[in-house]
Order: C-alpha cells, then structure tokens, then sequence
C-alpha cells in the first residue's frame, strides 16, 4: 500500500480467467462469484460486499471491448481517462447486470430499478496552456446535462408523484412460470419503474428530467500534469427517483510551450550565451513563469552546462517548490572584426606560452 490507497487486483485474476477468455466464460466467471457473495446470501459481511463489488467491477471492465482494450495496454490509468471508476453501491449493480441471473436476481434486480438510481458520470476534456498548468488558473465551462424537472420536482407526473403500478404492486416486475422455472420479467404496464404515470408532466414529457446547459467554474491546481482527472462531485446527470447525480470528469490536457520544458516541479530553459560573457562571466536577463530575471553567468561557463535558479519552477498548494533549470548554449560570432581576429590570436598564443 502507497499513499493510502490499496492496489486493486487484476481483473483477470479477480475472475479467475486467462487473458484471451471470451465473453462466455467471462459470463460464467462472474455469475459463480456473485452469486457466491451475493449479499442477500451474506448479510452484514463486508467481506463478500467487496468481493462481489470487485467481481462486478471486472466483469464490467473486461465485458466491454473498449473498456478492455484500454484496461490491457493501460490499466487502470486508462480506465480513469475513459471515466469508469466503478460501480459504488450493489444497486448500481443490480440495475446493470442484474438480467444475466435470470430468476435467481430478478426480484431484487426490478426492486432495485424502482428505487433512487445514481445519475450518470459525464466528461468534459479540456486544454489549458503551460503557464496555467504551472501556475494555476480557474476556467469556465459551459456544457449540457440533465437535471430533475423544476415543474414534477422530478416525479415525471404532472399532479405530484405518480400512483403506485396496479399490475406489479410498485415492484417493477411480474413473475411467470415455465414447467419447473420462475422467471421475472419487467413489469410491461409501468415498464419496470413500479410507477404508472397517467398524466405526465408538460415540462418534461413525463422523463423528471431536463436538458439544460449549464456554467460552471473549475479551479485548476498549479503544477497539474498533462492528463490529469479533476472529478466535481454531483456536476454530473441528475440521478433518477430521488436518486443522487452523478459526477462531472474534466480531463485536462496541457498545450506545450515554446521555449519552457517541464521536468517535475521544475522548468527547463536554453538560454543563449555570447562567448564572451561565458568566459568573462556577467549577467543575462532571462524569462521565467512569473516574468524577467536576472541570471548570474559565472566566469568560463561551460556550453550545456547547467545554471539552477532556486525556487523558480512550479510551487504547489501543499508548499513544494520546483527549480528553473538553465542551460547554457554558447553562441559563437559569425563574422570577425580585424580587432577581434586579433585579440583572438593574442589570447591564442598566451594559451600556447
């Protein structure tokens, strides 16, 4: 464990499978699991919650071509970068592989499906520049979302909440039998809701949600790197039934600079040198993050070589400071003037004797 945070398991390994398995025994894989810590069979063991919360998360990594792909050549690095973060509670489970149990979850999974639903995660990719990656900056974005209807207060009926479905009773599902088997299927009158909405609101068509676009402000950290996730709690779609909204992914990419390099928390720059004050010394004046300064040239610098500039890199919020890092290019004259060539050839021959 670094920093705090356990290392997650192989996926593959969580299931029990090799890497090349098909979707079949990936399907099969993760029904023996869950239903083996299937929490209406353990209740109270925080042990089998996690593990059928694990087994979810793989099958729902590894059942997805393109969330595979990006877990093989990534890791989990790839799937923060697409927003899967996993699923947080067994009724976001429920609701998305509770069908592939068959008779054994199906009351559970309609019963989840009437209940408060978490809203979906969005993503908004944006790109800042340089200096603001280094230093810091807040951003606007405008973007789109779904929000709980003002009209229904998200009910989707247009007199208050809607009445409870006569043909399932509320659960969301009617049961049917074929010789020996009981299955549960969704409830065709309400359409698995457990709700029957006979007059739907105007506003929203009877959906309790909304698309509206929407402001908002994101404060950018100083120091982020290129690619980094900033999650905003609760920016995402509404949620359904009373159900909390989901959270609002920015994926930052930093453009690059023209002349700085970063390297950590501290800057790289070429700074170009006449010949003159290379071997004499002096003073330069140089750009940094923060504008002009002053960079000490000590006497017979050599070319490439590297001058520090304390503190003049990237300075974090924790209170780490980076360094500006110079390297020195040495600039040779083109032409010569006759007193040049001749001084030249002095010094040459001082070196000689």
């Amino acid at each position: 464990m670094a920093n705090g945070k356990v290392k997650e398991r192989d996926y593959y390994e969580v299931l029990g499978v090799s890497r090349n398995a098909t979707n079949d025994e990936l399907k099969k894989a993760y029904r023996k699991l869950a239903l083996k810590y299937h929490p209406d069979k353990n209740p109270g063991d925080k042990t089998a919650e996690q593990r059928f919360k694990e087994a979810a998360n793989a099958y729902g990594v590894l059942s997805d071509q393109k969330k595979r792909e990006m877990y093989d050549s990534r890791g989990s690095a790839g799937l923060d970068d697409m927003g899967f973060h996993g699923f947080e509670s067994s009724a976001d489970i429920f609701s998305n592989f509770g069908d592939i149990f068959g008779d054994i979850f199906g009351k559970r999974s309609y019963r989840d499906r009437t209940g408060p639903q978490k809203g979906s995660d969005l993503r908004h990719d944006i790109t800042i520049s340089f200096t603001d990656a280094a230093l810091g900056s807040e951003r606007q974005l405008r973007f789109t979302k779904s929000e709980a209807c003002d009209a229904c207060n998200g009910t989707g009926a247009k007199n208050g909440a809607p009445p409870v479905c006569p043909q399932c009773n509320g659960t969301g599902h009617i049961s049917g039998q074929q010789t020996s088997v009981r299955s549960f299927y969704a409830c065709p009158n309400c359409s698995g809701s457990g709700r029957k909405i006979d007059n739907p609101c105007n506003t929203c068509n009877g959906e309790g949600r909304v698309t509206k676009t929407r402001s908002l402000s994101v404060k950018i950290p100083a120091g982020i790197n290129n690619g980094s996730t900033l999650k905003l709690s609760g920016q995402g779609e509404a949620g359904v039934r009373g159900g909390r909204a989901g959270d609002l992914y920015i994926h930052v990419k930093t453009a690059s600079h023209p002349y700085f390099e970063r390297d950590g928390l501290n800057i790289r720059y070429d700074a170009h040198i006449p010949f003159t004050k290379a071997a004499l010394g002096g003073e330069i004046e140089i750009p940094t993050l923060n504008g002009k300064a002053t960079l000490k040239i000590p006497k017979c610098t050599q070319s490439h070589q590297t001058l520090r500039m304390a503190g003049l890199g990237i300075k974090t919020k924790d209170g780490r400071k980076g360094n500006q890092l110079v390297r020195t290019i040495i600039d040779m004259p083109k032409k010569l003037s006759e007193r040049q060539e001749e001084l030249l050839k002095e010094l040459d021959k001082l070196e000689k004797d």
